[in-house]
Formats: structure tokens, sequence, C-alpha cells
């Protein structure tokens, strides 16, 4: 016969437990992140420095950590790789969790279970941060050897593996037409097409090339970049607004807009972008009015886990519309990193019977608009809850016409946090 005062035992032992990272069944609580950018890791360092009690595995298909947010630069010889590369399992090591190098090929959240090459991985706790994919279909349909030849030919340098073909790329040029594509957003990091385009556009004007860049947008632009583009590179940079793709031939080199046919003699292809196709298979994208599935994550963007399933949170740019009033969060490093740390600390919570508060993370990028003499501009995107519960953006642009490293110093606060030496 249960008594009063075994049940209230009962309970308080329940309730220890969960204090201590552990399961009515009394194990430890497990957390599983797919992924290893700035905020997988980032969550990986405030997990195991404020709740040591919780199980922790990072699955990562690679093996060393390559930064990307100030990429352009170092793409045109202009400035040294700012942030060091890390070791996945040196780091995993020195902060006391588990890495596990392997390909996610599937999520099923019913089981709450991870397929990590030939391991499957429990967790109680899932944390997706598995990043995007390019989307070639509309350009390219289904022709897997053209997606083939885009992808080796002309890459978006927008992954780390890209990045030393594409210097390699803009080294070796030579003249003629280097065409860029800027697709319609949401996109990873909206500003770094632009950026990427002065620095080529400085790099043709310094080493008296004879060519051009013809960056086809789908947009209008950035207000900034396009008075850049006129005033100091109008002979380098021929920038066609508002030009839907519609086709292209990789081996012809022709790309087809809704009015013209271009041709080119070397290309970087920025091709639309959506969530990684892990984020599919979970059944994770975010759905219209009629349920048909789009290209970006669904979430609760109080909360930052998945709409219907609270044991999985969704991080960084793989994320959908955040609210009706503005669309997505920026694709940044510094927003993935923020809602990694809010994920966190909401898995902490929530492990030891807590309700999580809401968080809002913020969004801060620096980019160089304009090159000798160098000028830079840092876009600050802030969040706060409207009266109706809708979240409200309010961005910002700071130009500074004579920086002093403000970029690398900002990316190497974001790395001491990721890496678990911020001591906050």
């Amino acid at each position: 016969m249960t008594t009063r005062r075994d049940f209230l035992a009962g309970g308080l032992a329940l309730a220890a437990g969960r204090a201590f990272g552990q399961s009515p069944g009394g194990a430890r609580q497990r957390v599983v992140i797919v992924g290893g950018g700035w905020g997988g890791l980032t969550a990986a360092a405030r997990l195991r420095r404020v709740a040591p009690e919780l199980e922790l595995t990072l699955v990562e298909r690679e093996a060393v950590f390559r930064s990307l947010p100030l990429s352009n630069a170092w793409l045109l010889g202009r400035a040294p790789e700012a942030l060091p590369r890390q070791d996945y399992a040196a780091v995993a090591s020195a902060m006391g969790y588990r890495y596990l190098q392997a390909e996610v090929s599937a999520i099923d959240r019913e089981r709450r279970r991870v397929q990590a090459g030939p391991q499957a991985l429990d967790y109680d706790w899932l944390i997706l941060a598995a990043g995007i994919r390019y989307d070639y279909a509309p350009w390219l349909g289904d022709d897997p050897r053209a997606i083939e030849a885009v992808r080796r030919l002309y890459p978006a340098g927008y992954v780390a593996g890209e990045l030393d073909v594409l210097r390699r790329k803009l080294d070796e040029f030579k003249g003629g037409d280097l065409l860029m594509t800027v697709p319609s957003g949401p996109s990873r990091c909206p500003p770094a097409p632009y950026e990427r385009a002065v620095m080529i556009a400085a790099s043709l004007k310094s080493r008296k090339i004879t060519g051009r860049l013809l960056l086809v947008d789908a947009g209008g632009g950035m207000q900034r970049f396009n008075r850049v583009f006129a005033e100091r590179y109008k002979d380098q940079i021929q920038h066609l607004t508002h030009a839907t793709v519609k086709a292209i031939d990789p081996f012809a080199r022709i790309l087809a807009t809704e009015f013209d046919e271009i041709r080119f003699d070397d290309a970087i292809i920025i091709p639309p972008q959506g969530a990684a196709d892990i984020v599919r298979q979970a059944g994770l994208l975010e759905t219209d009015a009629a349920g048909r599935p789009g290209a970006w994550a669904g979430f609760d963007p109080l909360h930052l886990h998945a709409v219907g399933d609270e044991r999985v949170f969704l991080v960084g740019d793989l994320l959908g519309r955040a609210s009706p009033l503005f669309g997505a969060y920026p694709k940044s490093a510094h927003m993935a990193a923020r809602q990694g740390r809010i994920v966190a600390d909401a898995i902490i919570a929530r492990s030891r019977g807590v309700p999580p508060a809401p968080t809002l993370p913020d969004s801060e990028c620096h980019v160089h608009t304009a090159v000798d003499p160098a000028e830079t501009m840092r876009i600050e995107a802030r969040y706060r809850l409207r009266g109706d519960g809708l979240i409200v953006q309010t961005v910002r642009q700071h130009e500074d016409p004579q920086p002093r490293g403000e970029d690398v110093a900002w990316g190497r606060a974001l790395y001491a946090e990721m890496l678990g030496r911020n001591p906050t």
C-alpha cells in the first residue's frame, strides 16, 4: 500500500534526479547535437560548462571546423585567415564531451534516435544545427550531370570545402566576364555576395585585369554597396538587378534570365538555398496554409524548438520564418551562436524540470564596403516582442571609414564563447 509519505518521497526523488540531469529511470539525460558550426559548437560549450551532468555528443561529418564569416578578404588575398581552424576531436576532449565524425542519415523523432553512420544514438534532447543545402532545381532541374558540373566548376564558396577552390579560381582569373549570381532570400549571410563583389572589383582594378564582374542579382542590391559599385567600380562591375535566373548551361557557359542570355568566361554560382536535407527527412520543414512544405525549418520563435516537438531544437541558418513582420532571422554566424546559447539554456532548464524563459537572439556582422582605402560596415539586428506577441526586428547599419580590426575582434570574441572560454 502506498502512503502519502511514500508518494511525497517519490516525488522528491524524481525532482532530485532531474536536478542532476537524470531521467525518471535514473540514467543521465542525453543531448545529441547534429552539426558543428557556430550554433552547434556554442551550444555544446554552454551545455558542458553549465550542465556537466548531461551526457553530450556532437555529431559532425568534418574533422576540422573552419570559420567563414571573414572569408571574403582572405579569398582575394587581402587578409590572412583571421580565425584559427579547430580540430573537433581536440575541442571535445578538452571540454569533456563526445565527438563523433559521421554523416547523419536519419532522425527518428518517435523513437528519439539519430542514425549517425553505422551508429544509432538515442537522445532525450536533440539540437539540429545542420546548416543549409544548395537548391539547384529551379535553375538546373533534376539534371545530375549539370548539377555536378556547377558544383565542381563554379562553386558558391558558401561552405568551407569550397573556399580553397574558389580562391584558386580568383587567383587564376586573367580577364573576361566573371559572372556571380545573387539568389533571392532568405539566404546565408545576405551582404556576403556584395562584399565579395567589392573585393573582386578591387582586385581587377589593382591588377589591371581587363575584365568585369557580371553580378546577376535577383533583388535590388543593398543601397550602400550599390553606391560603391557606381562610384568606385563602374568599369569593373555590371550590376544586373531584379534579374530572375531561369536556367544555366554550365557547359556552354550561358545563363538565361527572363529577358537575356548572358555568356560568361567563368562563374561563381550562388544558388537558391534551403535547410539541410536531414531537416526534410525528419519532417521538420515549415508548411504553408495549404500544408505544402517550404524550404526552411519550422520552429517555435520564442523557444526555438520544432513545431509540435519540444524535444528537438533548431539552430542557425536552417531556420525558416521567425515573424510575419520581417520573415527569417539573418543567417549569420553571430545569430547562430546566440541561438546555440539560447537552446542550451532551454535544455538545461527543462532537464531540471524548470520552464525555460523566452529569450530572443541578436545578430551582428561586419563587411567591407570598399577597398584601398578600406571601409567597413557593421550591421546589427535586435529583436523584441510586440504587445500582440509578434517579434519585431530593428536593423541598424554603422559605417566606419577607418576600420581598426573590429571585425577580427568580433570574430575572436565569438570564437572564445564557442570554445568555452567565455567566463560569463
